[in-house]
């Protein structure tokens, strides 16, 4: 069952209230450079992201903002470290939400102008808190950075926004170590009542960050924990996107183009692998309603069963397929033309 948790409205985009989980990257180009980062927010919203976010480390990075907000359709989100100030700019700006750390952003008087001003103009504020980030005074009460203690920072930090009597809030706790982060999300999930942004944090690059993101991210997921995600990796943001779309994918979070296709034995005789890459290029892009199965099997164990159960499918023979559309076979394709009719009749159905 999913948690519900309190709705946050970032820039026309609702977090949380059993609303769709939302993806989320960060640009890494230089904010004050305008023309490269936005280059990057239009390729991460053309990608299927929903709110992108990106660094404002000084006052050019600011100066940005209203420039951004004019040339894409997309809730962006400031980045805020160590300077408060930075944060009142962003709001004065148009930022469509903050993220700051209370332990690193100054005392009680910078916290509460920081929420003051979110208040004002509606904009929530996402508390994030890293295991490698903890405050001092935590740290030495855990001895180390564990589940425990992050979930705690994250709590404590909650309470000082809602001393100041602001509860717009989106709160997230990451580790790079998998098992830290799900544990601390475990807790927050059943101590707070905010939104909960996923993600495992500082994850790498490669197969290896994309399994840890999706092992970490997906697990909470399946267990209906989660209103936002981001897969952090090191390189192409556009692929921390790809990656995100996938995890909700898989656990049916999405309307998508679900692919099942076998893989492959001495029994194939057709090039199976490339009737399915052709296929996703042509799909690449094309936006379903509603999840479509699609069913691409080499042979005839347990490809017309398969077939079958998809929406629309083929079972391959010796150089040709039947092709099944709900259940029922309507013809023979020849091999060359199998990605060609399957996204005709894909297309069909969106």
């Amino acid at each position: 069952m999913r948690r519900i948790s309190n709705r946050v409205n970032v820039g026309g985009v609702i977090i949380g209230g059993g609303e769709d989980v939302t993806v989320q990257s960060m640009t890494n180009t230089k904010t004050s450079d305008k023309e490269a980062t936005l280059a990057q927010l239009i390729r991460l919203r053309d990608a299927g992201c929903d709110i992108a976010r990106f660094t404002v480390n000084d006052f050019e990075a600011v100066k940005s903002i209203a420039y951004f907000k004019e040339r894409v359709e997309m809730p962006l989100v400031a980045d805020i470290h160590y300077d408060y100030r930075l944060a009142l700019e962003s709001v004065r700006a148009g930022i469509d939400k903050i993220r700051i750390n209370p332990g690193n952003i100054g005392g009680d008087d910078k916290v509460k102008a920081v929420c003051d001003a979110c208040a004002k103009k509606g904009i929530p504020i996402r508390v994030g808190v890293n295991a490698g980030s903890l405050e001092k005074e935590i740290l030495r009460k855990y001895s180390s950075p564990t589940p425990e203690a992050v979930a705690e920072s994250a709590r404590l930090s909650c309470e000082r926004l809602e001393s100041f009597g602001f509860s717009d809030i989106v709160v997230s706790v990451k580790a790079s170590g998998v098992r830290e982060m799900m544990s601390a999300n475990r807790i927050i999930a059943k101590t707070l009542p905010y939104p909960i942004h996923l993600g495992v944090t500082e994850a790498g690059a490669g197969q290896a960050a994309l399994v840890k993101s999706a092992v970490g991210i997906g697990a909470l997921l399946a267990d209906g924990i989660g209103d936002t995600v981001r897969v952090s990796l090191t390189g192409d943001a556009v692929k921390e996107v790809e990656a995100a779309l996938d995890i909700l994918n898989s656990l049916g979070l999405r309307p998508h183009i679900e692919f099942i296709s076998c893989p492959t034995c001495g029994r194939t005789q057709i090039d199976l692998e490339e009737q399915v890459r052709k296929l996703k290029e042509k799909l690449c892009g094309l936006k379903v309603k509603s999840t479509i199965k699609v069913a691409v099997m080499g042979c005839a164990v347990n490809g017309p069963g398969e077939a079958a159960e998809a929406d629309v499918g083929v079972a391959g023979g010796k150089g040709e397929a039947i092709l099944f559309v709900k259940g029922k076979i309507t013809g023979k394709i020849p091999e060359g033309k199998i990605a060609d009719v399957l996204y005709e009749e894909i297309r069909k159905l969106t």
